[in-house]
């Protein structure tokens, strides 16, 4: 029972990660490195707290002020981008479940080299 709910949680994180990945998330980079942002307010602080935990080596920034918007800028580049981020997102029909979000993602993977 508790492998089954292991799994269960692990199966509910992975779909949280990928979820506002894909409904918020901006795939893209600086010119020299790829790199997946996500800004969202700060009242989010927690769902932040969450995405770090499930994606060590993640960088939380802000708050930031800005045009009257407080908000938070997480990023995933580097080996987490590598490593963890690119296979869940590679193993998905994100063709078939957005292609907006699909051409951004093979946008990044052509522009880096990916």
């Amino acid at each position: 029972m508790t492998g089954s709910v292991n799994t269960m949680d692990a199966t509910f994180e992975q779909g949280l990660l990928l979820g506002i990945l894909i409904g918020e998330g901006h795939f893209g980079g600086d010119g020299k490195q790829p790199q997946i942002t996500l800004r969202m307010h700060t009242r989010h602080q927690k769902l932040f707290e969450t995405l770090l935990r499930l994606c060590p080596g993640s960088k939380l920034y802000g708050p930031y002020n800005h045009g009257g918007r407080r908000y938070f800028q997480w990023m995933a580049r580097g080996e987490v981008l590598r490593e963890t981020l690119l296979p869940l997102l590679d193993r998905l029909p994100l063709e078939d479940i957005d292609e907006h979000v699909y051409e951004r993602y093979q946008d990044m993977k052509v522009r880096y080299g990916l």
